[in-house]
């Protein structure tokens, strides 16, 4: 049997998406609370029943049926009658066999491009598909949108609210009306990886199955011709090499290996090769490089370079000071001070960390203490830097990342 826990974080964050996205799609919009609540009930179902019996064949499946049922009936309950249709008789006359990954792909990828209605702020169209098809928790979309999680609640509650009142079925725009959601869906994608990529909590440093779901939805909008864009081609760059470093991130003990420890012989050359040959294709004279250029590039840099000590730090350092410059991020800000660092040393960089504590844009985060952490050893501030690993411990709620900085705590006590 499948350890428990696991199966709890398979199925809130990945398999939660995917059958509210074939409900939703199936029976509309207008019942999304209801279906909210459908799903919810089936997820609890199975959570009682596995941890009894062993996990069915597909698990998908099994949650389909349940939840589909259940929303049959409470539409019924309420004198809403709908035409049960093949989607009903299909779940009973053989629920074992239904073949859902093809209608799984369609469905998910229509609700994202629901959620990315024109009619909806920037902002309700990027929460709408994390919490709908990525699971997210308020905690977490305040993390990416850099907002309070009070603000999100309220914001994912009116955005409910108007795609249910002004958004009744789920049909993909064609052509134009597709290019002109594409760059919010893009970046529901990125959202869905970065956060695959670096979990904000629980206990596992890469959450793979979020990775390669946002890796097949980008491969999946790549295959429609009005998608081909250069920002898709870079994201999917991005991606690739990003995954192409996964088995390198993790020692035999699954406990996190800093960059400059990576055993680079791990790092997968078959998907640098297929990033290269999308950053190759994302290139245009039309348009500046996005962000999703530049982070792709930072990327490629640190996949190709065959040691710590021979990475191009210079040209990285380059690539942030475009970021910058496109569009200001404290998170960029704060990353950019490690290749400065490699360039200029560690006592300049910590007068640029001192900079941007004392800026208006500065906030309490794990990032900037572990950088300053860095910063504080390598000038031989030892007993400072303690204090710096300590608080960014006490502001991560990523388990392996505690333990992680815990070790190194140990390391720095005399």
């Amino acid at each position: 049997m499948q350890d428990q826990k696991e199966i709890v974080e398979n199925v809130f964050r990945y398999e939660y998406g995917k059958i509210l996205a074939i409900l939703v799609n199936r029976f509309g919009p207008a019942h999304l609370e209801k279906i909210e609540d459908a799903v919810q009930d089936a997820l609890l179902k199975a959570m009682q029943i596995w941890g009894y019996q062993n996990v069915p064949d597909k698990p998908t499946s099994w949650l389909l049926r349940v939840a589909g049922n259940s929303l049959i009936d409470t539409l019924r309950r309420d004198k809403k009658m709908i035409k049960e249709g093949e989607f009903s008789k299909e779940m009973k006359s053989n629920p074992k066999e239904i073949a859902l990954e093809n209608s799984i792909s369609d469905s998910q990828l229509k609700m994202i491009f629901a959620c990315c209605h024109p009619a909806l702020s920037v902002e309700y169209q990027i929460i709408l598909s994390l919490k709908l098809i990525g699971g997210f928790g308020n905690k977490e979309i305040a993390r990416v949108l850099l907002k309070k999680e009070e603000a999100v609640a309220k914001s994912f509650t009116r955005a409910k609210r108007k795609l249910k009142e002004e958004i009744s079925t789920l049909d993909i725009p064609i052509e134009i009306g597709l290019q002109s959601r594409l760059f919010v869906v893009i970046r529901v994608i990125y959202l869905l990886f970065s956060e695959g990529y670096a979990p904000s909590s629980g206990d596992v440093a890469i959450k793979k199955d979020v990775c390669f779901e946002a890796i097949r939805l980008a491969m999946l909008l790549h295959e429609n011709e009005y998608c081909r864009h250069p920002n898709l081609e870079a994201l999917i760059a991005l991606m690739c090499f990003h995954v192409s470093r996964f088995d390198a991130r993790l020692d035999d003990q699954m406990e996190i290996v800093d960059l400059e420890h990576q055993d680079r012989s791990k790092y997968n050359k078959e998907l640098i090769q297929i990033g290269i040959k999308h950053l190759e294709k994302s290139g245009t004279k039309a348009q500046q490089p996005s962000n999703y250029h530049l982070e792709a590039a930072v990327s490629y840099y640190h996949c190709v370079a065959s040691s710590f000590q021979k990475t191009d730090w210079k040209s990285i350092l380059h690539l942030y000071n475009l970021q910058l410059e496109r569009q200001y991020s404290p998170v960029v800000e704060l990353n950019r001070i490690i290749p400065y660092y490699k360039v200029y040393g560690p006592e300049k960089a910590l007068k640029k960390l001192e900079q941007y504590k004392v800026s208006p844009h500065f906030k309490d985060s794990k990032l900037y203490y572990a950088i300053w952490a860095e910063l504080l050893t390598q000038t031989g501030s030892f007993k400072k830097a303690e204090e710096a690993l300590r608080a960014a411990i006490d502001l991560t709620n990523n388990e392996l990342e505690k333990k992680h900085w815990t070790k190194k705590l140990e390391v720095l006590k005399p």
